[in-house]
């Protein structure tokens, strides 16, 4: 049985991500399920730390980036999602292709949300495993939590 509240595509998702650090960072989505949805990133030099191997932030950006989407489509319209805490355990290393991560409910209360979100290199090892929290504010809340469609411009000196 599905867990979305809400209709979207990959492409509503993928619009709504453009300049920010998901499209910077070239995460695409992939695929969306009855109960998960899935991403990815390709390693390469956007996403490398010093010694060639995927960044382990880029790890985290890319399962908190699921998890939060996740979470934004399975609760009512007029509702916000906003992170509560995201840790990350990095069991191997990726160096090279594209590594997908799957995002899945844990937890899917009326007040908090816990997602699990793990990451495979392209031949199915797992290279990091995310558990993600996050809070859900009803409508009288979530007025105070806009949706940017365009990150912040700096001032102008």
């Amino acid at each position: 049985m599905p867990i979305w509240k809400r209709s979207f595509t990959l492409e509503d998702i993928t619009s709504l991500s453009a300049d920010t650090a998901v499209s910077h960072l070239g995460i695409e989505f992939t695929e969306i399920g009855d109960d998960f949805l899935r991403g990815r990133v390709h390693v390469d030099q956007r996403t490398c730390q010093p010694y060639g191997i995927l960044h382990g932030g880029v790890n985290v950006v890319l399962a908190e980036t699921l998890g939060s989407v996740a979470a934004a489509c399975s609760i009512p319209e007029g509702w916000r999602s906003v992170g509560l805490n995201v840790s990350a355990n990095h069991v191997r290393a990726a160096r090279q292709g594209w590594v997908t991560g799957t995002a899945r409910p844990v937890h899917l209360g009326q007040t908090t949300h816990v997602w699990a979100i793990e990451l495979h290199d392209e031949t199915g090892r797992l290279t990091c495993t995310c558990s993600l929290t996050m809070a859900l504010l009803p409508p009288t809340h979530a007025q105070n939590v806009k949706l940017a469609a365009q990150p912040p411009v700096a001032a102008q000196p």
